[in-house]
Parts: C-alpha cells; structure tokens; sequence
C-alpha cells in the first residue's frame, strides 16, 4: 500500500516537474520571440529612418544645388548683359569720340595737337579696357574664346591696370573641358581670385599654371601679395562664391595663405 502510494506520488511530481519545465520552456519561447520581434521593428525603424534621413539630405543638397545653379546664371546674365551695354554703348562712344578726337588733331594748332594726342590715347586706351572688361563678363564671347585664351585677356587687362607682371602657364596635352559652361565657371572662380588681389592684396605680380594630366586638369593661381588670415577669410563672401562654384561642377577646390606670402589657390577639375 505504501509502495503504492509512493509511486503515484512519483508520478505526481514527475508529472509537475514536466509541466513547470514546459512553462518554463514556453516562457523562454515567447522572451526570445518578443525579442527577436522587437529587435526586428527597432532595426526596420532604423533603416526607415536613415532612408528618411538620407531623402531629406539629397533633398537638401539638390535644393541647395539648384539655389546655386539659379543664382549663378542670374550672375551670368548680369554679367552678360553689362558687357553687351559696355560694347555696344560704350565702346561705340569711346569708338566715336576718338574719330572726333583723330579729326580735330588735322585742325588744331600745334601748341595745341600735343594735348589733342595726348587726350587721344587715352580715348584709346580706355576703349581697349572697356573691350577687353566686356569680353570677360560676357560668357558668350567666354564660351567661343575658350579657357586659356579667357584667362590671357583678363591677365593682360589686370597687367595693364594694377600689376607688374602677369604670367599664363600651360603644361601637359590641351585637352576639352567635359562642358563649355565648366570653363566659363573655371574662369569666373578664377576671376574672383584676381578680383580680391586687386581690392586687397597689394600684389605687383600674379600667375596662372594651367596643368593638364591624364584625368584631370590642375589650376593653380597665386599672387605675391599680403595673404591674409584663413580662419577670418572662411566667413567671405568671394570665398563662398569660388567654394559653391566649383561644387557646381565636381571640381575641387583648394585655397592657402599666410600674412605677407601671398595667396595660392588650387582648382583640380576631373575629366569624364
């Protein structure tokens, strides 16, 4: 009878045991399920969020891209339509006024012809400035002139008014620039450069080296005037415009400067 009792009270706990394994068991289960559950949702919330995050970056960036775009050919046309009115209108007064000038030489006394002469050449000279001052705000004329022969007009008119010295190099094979529309921003950055040199560097010579490799096309500009500070010059606006400008066609821009050693800036632009 004992014996009896024993075994049933055997069973009995064996019968608990089994069941507290499996609930036990059961709630192993259901901790790992809820985990893996959970871990799935915070990993898909996470891509869903860098995608998100990821969207309004490209939004952004194609939103500030277009702000440049359209602000850089507003400029454009500016620029474009100020070099039409100085050729046209101008140049056609200077054009005139030094027709007038070479006729009144004929006639006037000869005490009297070196100031005429002198006044002439200064008709002259100043309707060689504003032909060569219009060329290089027109991209029109830009575009069909090409880059080095842009680069050599604004160099020659920079010489002519503020330097003593201006130099064009050109190393490498010429190659084409993957657009048109890249040189005319290659030459705008470029004249941005020689813009600040003559407000504020007090240089008496500047230099361009264009290098043309295997991939890319490396132009470096530099004067030998004051430099300047590069923490200060972070927050200008022509550094701004020369950065965004060249961000415009994938092109990598690069400036240095130190107080009294000039300033270099690199433009590296990658051929397709």
């Amino acid at each position: 009878m004992f014996c009896i009792r024993f075994l049933v009270f055997a069973q009995e706990e064996q019968a608990i045991n089994e069941e507290q394994i499996a609930l036990i068991a059961y709630v192993i289960f259901a901790v790992l399920l809820l985990s893996i559950m959970a871990i799935l949702f915070f990993v898909t919330f996470q891509k869903r969020k860098n995608k998100l995050l990821l969207d309004q970056i490209k939004q952004q960036k194609a939103f500030d891209e277009e702000i440049s775009k359209s602000q850089t050919e507003i400029q454009e046309e500016t620029l474009k339509h100020v070099g039409r009115e100085l050729h046209d209108n101008v140049g056609q007064l200077l054009a005139y006024a030094n027709m007038q000038l070479n006729a009144l030489a004929a006639k006037v006394p000869k005490d009297m012809k070196g100031n005429v002469d002198e006044t002439t050449q200064i008709v002259k000279d100043s309707l060689t400035e504003v032909r060569a001052l219009s060329k290089s705000l027109n991209s029109d004329v830009l575009s069909n002139m090409g880059l080095e022969a842009s680069i050599e007009n604004e160099l020659q008119r920079l010489k002519r008014m503020d330097f003593s010295a201006t130099e064009l190099i050109v190393k490498g094979e010429r190659r084409e620039l993957n657009d048109k529309k890249h040189g005319i921003i290659l030459f705008r950055i470029l004249q941005e450069f020689f813009s600040n040199s003559v407000k504020y560097s007090e240089a008496d010579e500047i230099k361009v080296i264009l290098d043309y490799q295997a991939n890319q096309l490396v132009i470096t500009a530099s004067d030998d005037g004051n430099g300047f500070d590069m923490a200060s010059a972070k927050k200008g606006s022509g550094l701004i415009n020369m950065i965004s400008r060249a961000e415009l066609i994938g092109a990598i821009f690069k400036i240095e400067s130190q107080l009294k050693e000039g300033v270099n800036v690199t433009l590296t632009y990658k051929f397709i």
